[in-house]
């Protein structure tokens, strides 16, 4: 009987941990063959720039961490460079594939590219395998079909808290039997991708660095400064997980975060970080639902916002942080030198783009999704169009509800920090 090959197709689920993916094939095949492929669609193309070099040195770093965990499990990662729809069945047909994994996306050019994939393999007779595993609750498991999810993010919260439950996390394999590979290929450097490396601003509070390893080391720094500072008010730092990079890039999963929490926490439903994963899970739900309507600039509301005539100078007065207005040009250059902002500053500057400014909502989206180390379709683009008000409902401001300059900086101290040596009109 010739043995079983399965190829494990990486993509936004860089972990061996809670991998159901990778725990499948370990279990049902003879040999797995581990798979990141770097699609030169999302790096700079045509004059515009998809990632940028702060979220793409992170994606490096990643891999390479991954490519070590597999190492540890007596396994190794195949790392190729090209179109995934002409890369992996090449790969399938050089080991003999039998049938490919991969974890499910929600985003149109990913979707596409699975359906792309997935035609190109059928053709050789070979199956992609869909999985669900970027979620904190499993689609099977909520209280309602996805066509039918509500459009209201707290009525989503209350249903899925009183009915949902949050499976355990998948056991991690005890080891990966590769098949004998001939070029596992290198990492690449950023240059090879169209970028230059990103100079650490010494004004950043907090250096990022991919990989599951560290994201691991920040849960438990997280969890023990939560409660050293329990007694007392946390810093604007402190009070931030800081987990959306490795979120973003599946080194941690929105479980694994969950039963951190259980087991730390006296109660979940009212933790800050529960709320962030609820929000996570919402919005790649409602991606489900509605599809490319997220990009659109009249969003699922069949009505775009008012615009300013002069959309170009004003555009770039924001993203170059020279509105003239001291906290949104302070973050906008945080954004620039560090690729990170925290989330009130986020909502800040993306409500004072379109609603005082009046620029396409969707320019701004753009940008964030070029500059933001932590960047993922339906986050991004859910907020923004949530703020746009051709999303979710945006009365329900509760959750969303973006804080003045004097609130989030009541001594100045940030601004003084990322506007030294600039001109505050």
């Amino acid at each position: 009987m010739s043995e079983r090959t399965i190829l494990v197709w990486f993509r936004n689920d860089l972990r061996v941990h809670d991998n159901e993916i990778l725990l499948e094939a370990a279990r049902k095949a003879d040999k797995v063959l581990p798979v990141y492929c770097f699609d030169p669609h999302y790096f700079p193309t045509d004059g515009r720039v998809k990632t940028g070099n702060f979220r793409a040195q992170f994606l490096l770093e990643s891999v390479a961490d991954l490519r070590q965990s597999l190492r540890n499990l007596g396994g190794e990662l195949l790392i190729a460079y090209g179109n995934p729809v002409e890369v992996l069945p090449q790969l399938a047909q050089q080991y003999e594939v039998n049938e490919v994994y991969h974890h499910r996306e929600v985003a149109f050019e990913e979707t596409n590219t699975s359906e792309e994939v997935e035609a190109a393999l059928w053709k050789m007779q070979i199956n992609l395998k869909h999985f669900i595993g970027h979620t904190l609750y499993h689609k099977e498991d909520l209280p309602f079909p996805i066509k039918d999810i509500p459009d209201s993010f707290n009525t989503f919260k209350k249903k899925v808290e009183r009915d949902s439950n949050v499976r355990p996390c998948i056991a991690t394999p005890e080891n990966i039997n590769t098949p004998a590979i001939t070029n596992a290929g290198e990492l690449p450097i950023l240059e090879q991708l169209g970028l230059t490396p990103p100079v650490h601003d010494a004004r950043a509070p907090y250096l990022f660095k991919g990989g599951e390893t560290v994201a691991w080391q920040q849960i438990n720094q997280f969890f023990t400064s939560q409660r050293l500072n329990s007694n007392a008010k946390a810093s604007r730092n402190q009070a931030s997980s800081k987990l959306s990079p490795w979120l973003a890039l599946g080194c941690v999963s929105p479980r694994q975060v969950y039963w951190e929490i259980v087991k730390h926490e006296q109660e979940t439903n009212n933790h800050p970080l529960m709320l962030e994963l609820l929000w996570r899970d919402y919005f790649r739900f409602m991606f489900k639902k509605y599809s490319r309507k997220f990009f659109d600039p009249e969003g699922f509301k069949n009505a775009a916002p008012e615009l300013a005539q002069n959309q170009d100078e004003l555009f770039e007065q924001w993203k170059t942080g020279h509105t003239g207005v001291p906290f949104i040009d302070a973050s906008m250059h945080e954004l620039s030198a560090t690729g990170f902002m925290n989330n009130a500053s986020r909502q800040t500057v993306s409500y004072y783009l379109v609603k005082t400014l009046k620029v396409d909502w969707t320019r701004g989206a753009q940008w964030f999704e070029e500059k933001l180390i932590d960047y993922s379709p339906a986050s991004n683009w859910g907020n923004w169009s949530y703020i746009a008000g051709v999303g979710n409902d945006p009365r329900e401001n509760r959750y969303f509800n973006p804080k003045t300059p004097a609130e989030l900086d009541p001594k100045g101290e940030y601004v003084k920090l990322w506007l030294a040596g600039e001109k505050v009109v």
